[in-house]
């Protein structure tokens, strides 16, 4: 079998990963705690010991969730001006308008998600 010396390492890495991948499985598998199934209370939540209060199914705003994504997905519009902002002068006037437009799709987006009221928590 042949080989190149350059596959190596990642074979190697592979191999390392797998076995750690079987290690644990097979490890928890026998150093875990067997319980019986009938000692189990499988459809109520489990709180790590502390008992139940309420219930877990309360409604709640997804304000915070959107809010989330939005910083997410703006916040990686900031990383792409970052190689755009260490070749300035090599992109010239076509690398200007190309970053204008997209600055410009992602402010479209923005006014979108302003109008729509996603960013007034007042809701």
């Amino acid at each position: 079998m042949n080989i190149p010396e350059n596959y190596i390492p990642i074979i190697i890495q592979f191999i390392v990963g797998s076995g750690f991948v079987l290690l644990s499985i097979i490890g928890t598998h026998f150093l875990g705690p067997s319980r019986r199934k009938s000692a189990v209370k499988k459809n109520e939540s489990f709180e790590c010991g502390v008992e139940v209060e309420g219930n877990a199914r309360t409604p709640f705003s997804v304000k915070y969730f959107l809010t989330a994504v939005l910083f997410v997905l703006f916040d990686v519009e900031i990383v792409f001006f970052y190689p755009y902002a260490v070749n300035i002068r090599e992109f010239g006037v076509a690398g200007f308008f190309a970053v204008f437009m997209f600055i410009a799709v992602f402010f479209i987006a923005f006014l979108y998600v302003w109008k729509r009221g996603a960013l007034d928590w007042d809701r």
